[in-house]
């Protein structure tokens, strides 16, 4: 899991790959919101380090992520979890996030997370490792479909949150 890259032309650091640990929270927010700004979604923004922390690293973890690492700086990361594929029968796991910081772009990183965590499913007889892209991105759809991905054209996301969430689940009481 600690292979080292080959840094980009600028940088004299090789980048690392590693499971994040409760002390990347800070880092991981950081790369949260370049994220979130490159997508034009800050505004939906409501991550916190204590929620981070409870849902990473608390006493029942529902995430996991792997960052790439170069000297003391986290250049990248992948936010992933498990699902369950009803027609497989099996585990899969579901990629959240996967971002890495524009002057670490074209050095390999983003490839050697997302093939990272494809063997973490691999070796965890998952039938399916999946995620979402924007249809605006197409740098990134290029680069999934370049990594073997197929993009799923027939398939949309269904989502609920906030007040409607709080509307669609039963009374407690």
């Amino acid at each position: 899991m600690n292979a080292p890259l080959t840094p980009p032309p600028a940088a004299a650091d090789p980048v690392l790959l590693r499971a994040a640990t409760a002390d990347d929270v800070p880092a991981l927010i950081g790369l949260i919101t370049e994220l979130a700004a490159y997508e034009s979604l800050t505004h939906l923004l409501q991550v916190t380090p204590q929620r981070l922390q409870q849902h990473l690293f608390g006493p029942r973890p529902v995430a996991e992520c792997v960052v790439a690492q170069a000297g003391p700086a986290v250049v990248g990361m992948a936010l992933f979890f498990t699902n369950f594929s009803t027609f497989l029968g099996q585990p899969g796991l579901y990629l959240e996030d996967l971002y890495v910081q524009p002057a670490w772009r074209g050095a390999g990183v983003g490839a050697s997370l997302l093939r990272h965590v494809a063997g973490l499913a691999v070796q965890r007889g998952c039938g399916r490792f999946e995620w979402s892209v924007l249809d605006w991105n197409q740098p990134a759809i290029d680069f999934y479909q370049r990594m073997g991905a197929v993009v799923m054209p027939d398939w949309r996301i269904c989502r609920v949150t906030g007040p409607a969430l709080a509307r669609l689940a039963p009374p407690r009481g």
